[in-house]
């Protein structure tokens, strides 16, 4: 419902650009230019070091005990996020409070995934930013904050209870049964909050707000000096941990997550406040962006990728997905 009517205009840009894989001169150091695919160890490496959580990379199935002597030789300590190098709709990520933890988890990661110190800011942004080839500063198009999956105790309702009552949060209750079938009965004291996904991710509960209106002059040198540190960065989405506005605002306090590319949603357009026409709008502008970044990437020498390459893309995602979701599963019942 929400995309189906912005393929038509995605359709004729295709056709102006004379291939159906455009996208991918968008971010020409990244795979696929960031649109499926890509791997975040490979993003991470082009990133400045003192932006991103301290991280480490393991292959699928590496034994626990490997896991934890590299965790110890890193220095890497507890709380840990665990994710899939190639990540989906925030599948088959974990937070991982102890060892016991990792003996529990790890064994089920079949594919290559991360090991990241979790960020203990508590608030989470989406920043959407792009900036032409040739172009002195970048700007932000779109800003997003992030509610996370959270409940507060009455003393009378049970987590069950207390999520039915939420229209947003009953559509997670067959997940969450599997993660906290021990607790959905139990009753939280009054006033307790209980939060229960860790993280920013639209398809895990949270609730996103549009804060465009605060993508100021300020804000945007500080994204823009960052964005051009990474390599033939042109167009994506940073999902940002921070402590509060003001310090992230002033380059104190926050920490970069993810960097997403050519295949980022302006996911301000999920705000409640939001109608159906303005996600269209929304779509459609940032196709438009990234199909002029990519038109002048390719005069720079950046070809788009064949239809051969396109179609095995696609292939690999679908194949994949089904390997993430076979792990998203077997980690929920571990």
């Amino acid at each position: 419902m929400v995309y189906l009517p912005t393929y038509f205009g995605f359709a004729w840009l295709c056709i102006r650009s004379g291939c159906k894989y455009f996208f991918v001169a968008a971010n020409p150091r990244i795979k696929y230019g960031g649109f499926l695919m890509e791997s975040k160890k490979e993003i991470y490496d082009m990133m400045p070091q003192q932006y991103y959580p301290k991280t480490i990379f393991f292959k699928g199935g590496t034994d626990v005990t490997e896991v934890l002597e590299s965790l110890y030789k890193n220095q890497l300590s507890f709380p840990l996020i665990a994710k899939p190098d190639i990540g989906m709709k925030g599948y088959a990520v974990k937070k991982i409070d102890n060892e016991d933890g990792i003996r529990r988890f790890i064994p089920r990661y079949n594919i290559d995934f991360l090991l990241q110190e979790f960020v203990p800011y508590q608030n989470e942004v989406g920043i959407f930013y792009s900036r032409y080839p040739g172009q002195a500063m970048g700007k932000i198009s779109g800003i997003v904050a992030k509610e996370f999956l959270e409940v507060t105790g009455d003393g009378k309702k049970t987590l069950l209870q207390l999520l039915q009552s939420d229209k947003r949060f009953v559509l997670q209750i067959e997940s969450l049964r599997k993660e906290y079938y021990n607790s959905m009965n139990e009753v939280p004291a009054a006033g307790k909050k209980i939060q229960l996904v860790p993280y920013g991710n639209h398809a895990r509960g949270a609730k996103f707000l549009d804060h465009s209106h605060l993508a100021d002059e300020q804000l945007t040198e500080l994204i823009d000096d960052f964005c051009k540190q990474v390599p033939e960065f042109w167009f994506g989405r940073l999902d940002i941990r921070y402590n509060n506005w003001n310090e992230l605002r002033n380059g104190k306090n926050f920490s970069v997550i993810e960097l997403n590319g050519a295949g980022s949603e302006p996911t301000h357009m999920y705000d409640p406040r939001h109608s159906l026409f303005f996600a269209w709008k929304e779509i459609t502008r940032h196709h438009k962006i990234l199909y002029q970044i990519s038109r002048l990437n390719k005069r720079r020498g950046y070809p788009f990728m064949s239809w051969s390459e396109g179609q095995k893309m696609f292939r690999d995602s679908r194949s994949y997905s089904k390997k993430l979701k076979a792990v998203h599963e077997a980690l929920l019942h571990a």
